[in-house]
């Protein structure tokens, strides 16, 4: 065979259906497609007025109208930008790909800027067959003495092309829907849409029910305009009251004289707003706006906290608003939502290559015009320029923080518990982000004071070096915040289930750091000193043990006889540090029933106070009548204190407690 060159050829009876069925994975997405086409139209025009090529009549207003007719099942997308002459529509719509923005891109390369042309592939007309049988499209080019051209395809494989009767520069685009697209007519569904993906492109879009009875206002003669549609001229009256004159007597007098109004046609109100607020300069934005911006778009009532405004022009163009919600839950609860958008138009939600895993937990809109999507525009090619606009906005957010914590300590403390999973979260998934945070964690301890973790291992240096100890349960946890208060140490609170890890993750970058839980194994802070000689200490320690481990025959629980400083206290239970991280690792996995001494962790200890009354009672009695009632009555006041007594202990625990009291009446 010898050899041979030349250029491959796409069919278009296998390509198109391709295009119909797979390009997009949202069907509504062709709403977006034909809008963003229209304001590329007008962006055109607007440039080449900007070079001196258009002159734009007076009375010109740029906007997107979409006319939706339910009855016929159609819908008509005009714009009065740039039009098509016959030529252009035969490369432009009838070469599937050929991209018209690139085109007037490359022409205008020298004189244009291109930030604001939104289409680059040439297929976003094409959405249109994914849910119309039919489409038409009605064109007049700008250029004087252009002819108006008609185009029509049924199914996207044939086309027909004649000279039309478009009155008007611009392009009307009409869908004549399929049997499944029907919806797309509603006046609802469309505004549904084109709010959800067009609420923010830059040039007016209106929506119009071609079917829908007429709206109208009456206004006042200084309140018209050149625009305005008189239907009617309206003669109020005269308003007039009732008073009393100078004899007394009651007349009606005149307050406000007759005037003409004039009944109008309701005046068109575009659905989107051309001007977003991430495209002002922080400095032009009033806190209510940010508000009211953050209310609208989320529909979310409460307050955000604060907020981030993102400007930047260089090395790449990217800007937006990040808000922090105010949070009231736990940590896992927590989902934000941030919107990303390209030249205005929206692309997705949460987009992880572009937004970092930890700042999902936040809301706000982030728009990049350089952002390198696929072809749908509705996902991202793989670049290693995303990762630096990843590794930006983490800088920012970071930046933000810890610049609040040196000059607004006071809100940055009012804000913390909030924030807090979110700050750990971002520590956890970024070490980048961990390192500028690091100096700027706080912790709140048992006093409602804030701490860096400098600060407290400083609280406890002289006790107890390099540890901080933490409350996960001020309720559950009571006894032992009341034992660490007297003996004067500290020790912080960690309610959410972020903090499990987080401290983990502390302990790995800080050497020799340790966090305990105040209910971990019991250290000499809170003892008395027993000599090592004491025979019937270590006597009587034996004896109780043995008679509880009789009593609550529970072989793993361990039993140790203390005495403890405060004689108020009879049991109390501690759980190692090891056992209690396993635990909430078992918990985290779903790994109920597992016994956390399979993977070395020790189990419960039982702390008997030796200077205790009941305790003696039962070291006296032995094993008396009543002696195995007083032990489970211990045990169960230790787990009781330790927020952890069973339903059947409760019940259990009552009836033996009202059996005691009788005892004694």
């Amino acid at each position: 065979m010898s050899e041979k060159s030349g250029n491959l050829s796409i069919n278009s009876e296998n390509i198109f259906p391709i295009i119909k069925k797979w390009l997009y994975s949202d069907h509504d997405i062709f709403y977006r497609e034909l809008v963003s086409n229209g304001c590329d139209a007008v962006t055109k025009l607007k440039k080449l007025e900007l070079m001196g090529e258009y002159t734009r009549p007076e009375d010109l207003e740029y906007k997107i109208q979409i006319d939706v007719n339910p009855d016929e099942k159609t819908i008509t997308v005009t714009d009065n930008g740039i039009g098509m002459t016959a030529e252009e529509v035969e490369e432009y719509i009838n070469q599937i790909a050929f991209s018209g923005a690139q085109d007037f891109l490359e022409k205008y390369k020298d004189k244009a800027n291109e930030d604001q042309i939104i289409g680059h592939f040439g297929l976003g007309f094409y959405s249109s067959f994914m849910v119309a049988d039919k489409v038409t499209i009605d064109t007049l080019s700008y250029k004087e003495g252009a002819t108006a051209v008609h185009w029509e395809s049924e199914g996207g494989l044939t086309f027909s092309m004649k000279e039309g009767d478009h009155a008007t520069q611009g392009t009307s685009i009409t869908l004549y829907l399929n049997e499944d697209s029907y919806e797309f007519s509603n006046e609802y569904r469309a505004r549904e849409v084109l709010e959800k993906y067009c609420s923010f492109m830059p040039l007016p879009i209106f929506l119009t029910n071609v079917k829908a009875e007429p709206q109208y206002d009456t206004i006042d003669k200084e309140e018209l305009t050149g625009k305005d549609t008189i239907i009617e001229t309206v003669l109020e009256p005269a308003k007039t009251e009732e008073k009393e004159n100078e004899n007394g007597e009651k007349e009606t007098v005149e307050v406000e004289p007759a005037k003409e109004r004039y009944k109008i046609l309701r005046r068109p109100v575009p659905l989107n707003n051309t001007s977003p607020l991430w495209n002002k300069h922080p400095n032009e934005c009033t806190e209510e706006e940010y508000r009211e911006f953050y209310r609208k778009v989320f529909m979310d009532f409460k307050e955000p906290l604060f907020w981030i405004h993102l400007n930047m022009d260089y090395p790449f163009n990217l800007k937006g608003i990040l808000y922090f919600p105010k949070i009231n839950t736990e940590y896992d609860s927590i989902e934000g939502t941030i919107k990303l958008y390209n030249n205005q138009v929206f692309i997705a939600d949460n987009i992880k290559e572009v937004i970092p895993e930890f700042l999902m937990l936040l809301k706000g809109v982030i728009d990049c015009p350089d952002l390198p999507l696929n072809v749908s525009r509705s996902a991202l090619q793989n670049d290693g320029f995303v990762k630096k606009i990843s590794d930006y906005i983490t800088k920012k957010v970071a930046d933000k923080l810890t610049g609040m914590c040196k000059t607004d300590r006071e809100n940055y403390e009012k804000y913390w518990d909030d924030i807090a999973p979110f700050i750990k979260f971002g520590c956890l998934k970024d070490d980048k982000f961990c390192e500028k945070m690091n100096d700027y964690i706080l912790f709140k301890n048992i006093d409602s004071k804030y701490l860096t973790l400098k600060d407290c291992l400083e609280e406890n240096k002289e006790k107890h070096e390099n540890t901080v100890f933490y409350v996960t349960d001020e309720k559950e946890q009571s006894q032992y915040i009341n034992m660490f208060r007297k003996e004067g140490l500290d020790a912080v609170v960690l309610p959410h289930n972020i903090d499990s890890p987080f401290i983990s993750h502390l302990e790995q970058k800080n050497e020799n750091l340790k966090f305990l839980r105040i209910d971990a194994d019991l250290n000499d802070t809170f003892k008395e000193e027993v000599s090592e000689d004491d025979e019937t200490f270590k006597e009587n320690s034996e004896k109780l043990t043995d008679i509880f481990k009789k009593a609550l025959n529970n072989d793993k629980l361990t039993i140790r006889v203390e005495k403890l400083k405060d004689d108020a206290i009879a049991s109390m239970l501690t759980v190692s540090e090891e056992n209690r991280r396993m635990q909430d690792m078992m918990k985290m996995y779903n790994m109920y029933g597992m016994d956390p001494s399979m993977f070395g962790g020790a189990g419960e200890t039982l702390v008997l106070n030796a200077n205790h009354k009941l305790v003696q009672y039962v070291l006296e009695h032995g094993e008396g009548e009543n002696t195995a009632k007083f032990c489970e009555q211990l045990y169960d006041l230790a787990l009781l204190a330790h927020g952890s007594l069973t339903p059947e202990r409760m019940t259990a625990f009552i009836t033996r407690s009202n059996e005691l009291m009788m005892m004694l009446a």
